[in-house]
């Protein structure tokens, strides 16, 4: 699909020089953007994932030796999310940045969709969100404070036929992000999100053509946005760039419903 329009500038190479981030489901190509931009952008980085084989491959394709701790942890464990944050601080010695960016999709309608899958998608999208800004918060409060990012997603704002999981722990992950920015904010942590619209993944090129060419025309920058666009705004809120933000959320799609 055409990224015609979408080259970005390159980004400065000190934003977070002497960071550490946490990015979850980094096996992912939205996982690995944001991993590759904090990367590019002077961080250290502990990716995390529930699959070894997709960690492995992030490894690879990011290439940036010992910059780069994998961890393969399920964001909805909450042992394993506590030992993501003891693994990164006894590695690094810090914490600066959690991003929240496992998840996973089963679509069906209502009637289709089982209890099994409205339970696991809320609790890989908001529950995993819940725990990763809980653990990642309780460490930098005590420690001069933090940045941490939640992925929701266009779809928690106006809500997708076919996706009532989805949808609803999307917008949950919201809630959660207003909620805990006033708990923590006294303590130097930010927590904000981003809500993507339609980004060139898998799930988009597995859509028909013609639904894809319907969807593009709901944009008023017509053209779906890459994994980079998103990158660069976790980037942003990630940096001091932001420094006085929090509890926002910041779309990513376009001007797609606006």
């Amino acid at each position: 699909m055409s990224t015609e329009g979408s080259t970005l500038p390159k980004t400065q190479t000190s934003l977070l020089e002497g960071k550490v981030a946490v990015v979850t489901g980094a096996g992912g190509v939205l996982g690995h953007a944001i991993a590759r931009t904090f990367l590019d952008n002077g961080a250290s980085v502990v990716i995390t994932d529930i699959s070894g084989d997709a960690l492995a491959a992030a490894v690879e394709r990011l290439g940036a030796g010992e910059k780069v701790l994998a961890i393969t942890a399920g964001v909805s464990d909450p042992d394993a999310v506590d030992a993501v944050v003891a693994k990164t601080t006894a590695h690094f010695g810090r914490l600066d940045i959690w991003v929240n960016n496992a998840g996973i999709a089963r679509d069906a309608t209502m009637k289709k969709m089982s209890i099994e899958d409205f339970d696991l998608v809320i609790d890989v999208h908001l529950k995993g969100s819940w725990l990763g800004t809980r653990a990642a918060a309780g460490w930098m409060r005590e420690h001069g404070g933090g940045a941490i990012i939640n992925l929701s997603s266009i779809s928690g704002k106006v809500g997708n036929a076919g996706q009532t999981n989805y949808s609803a722990a999307k917008a949950g992950i919201v809630g959660l992000t207003k909620a805990a920015a006033k708990e923590v904010g006294f303590a130097g942590v930010r927590i904000n999100a981003i809500q993507p619209g339609l980004i060139e993944s898998k799930m988009l090129d597995d859509m028909p053509p013609e639904v894809q060419e319907s969807r593009k025309k709901e944009i008023p920058l017509g053209r779906f946005g890459t994994p980079e666009e998103v990158a660069n705004i976790a980037l942003f809120l990630a940096s001091d760039l932001s420094s006085y933000m929090t509890g926002n959320v910041v779309e990513v799609s376009g001007g797609r419903h606006i």
